[in-house]
């Protein structure tokens, strides 16, 4: 073989080991990305107590104008400790930038309510749901009952779930933020609050009047507490990881002025 053939035949080789190492490092597949958990969101606690004031006059209409005939004809009696019951209406929530939530998982039990009809009343007065959240509304009496809202916060025109007897029960999912004023066409002194909340850190007081918020994520918010009768009470606080703050709140109701 002469030498411009050798070389000939060299130079092929070399090229073709240099095009197999090249497509060869080409398809390679990369090695999979590192998996690993989530990163964990440092959580604290919120909690404290509510008190009531003043003492409250609840002023109630004697008769019903366009009531059912029979037990419906008269109005429920007046809870027997006042301060006890208006407690029970005052909603502790967080307000916050929206990047302090976005992304974080909503409990489904902050999207679930329910505010039965008993003794022709709303039970309880007020409730409190996230954001796209459902509210019951079951009817335990012997009458007919109706639920309705003309409140903005319950969607254009509101809602009316109209008539419906004991033992039924309708329901509104609530896809606004803001505070849903509930009635009843059939009792007008029956009447009700859905709180719709933006975020699910909200807690409402208990029977010993205090309230706890939890995994709440670090960092700084405003503290709201809130009763339909009064501006809400505001307070800045900073939650820090793996500690409680606690914010106690005493809500100054006007006196004389109960629901009608």
């Amino acid at each position: 073989m002469g030498l411009s053939a050798r070389v000939r035949r060299t130079t092929f080789v070399w090229t073709m080991l240099t095009m197999t190492s090249t497509a060869d490092h080409v398809v390679a597949p990369a090695p999979p990305p590192h998996v690993g958990p989530k990163p964990h969101v440092a959580t604290g606690r919120i909690e404290g107590t509510v008190e009531i004031s003043t003492a409250l006059t609840a002023r109630r209409p004697q008769f019903r104008i366009y009531s059912d005939p029979g037990p419906g004809s008269t109005p429920p009696p007046a809870p027997r400790d006042p301060l006890a019951a208006e407690a029970r209406n005052v909603v502790v929530y967080l307000e916050g930038d929206a990047d302090q939530f976005a992304g974080l998982p909503i409990d489904a039990t902050r999207r679930r309510a329910s505010v039965t009809q008993r003794d022709e009343r709303f039970v309880p007065h007020v409730t409190a749901v996230a954001r796209g959240g459902t509210v019951e509304f079951p009817n335990d009496d012997d009458v007919f009952h109706n639920v309705y809202s003309l409140s903005s916060a319950a969607g254009p025109g509101g809602f009316d779930l109209g008539r419906f007897p004991k033992g039924e029960s309708r329901a509104r999912t609530f896809h606004r933020a803001g505070t849903v004023q509930v009635f009843c066409h059939i009792h007008q002194d029956m009447s009700a609050i859905v709180l719709v909340l933006a975020n699910p850190f909200f807690a409402l007081p208990d029977e010993r009047r205090r309230y706890a918020i939890e995994e709440v994520p670090e960092g700084e918010y405003t503290l709201v507490g809130w009763h339909e009768r009064i501006k809400p009470i505001m307070r800045k606080i900073r939650v820090t990881a793996g500690q409680t703050t606690t914010v106690d709140f005493n809500i100054p109701l006007p006196q004389g002025g109960g629901r009608p």
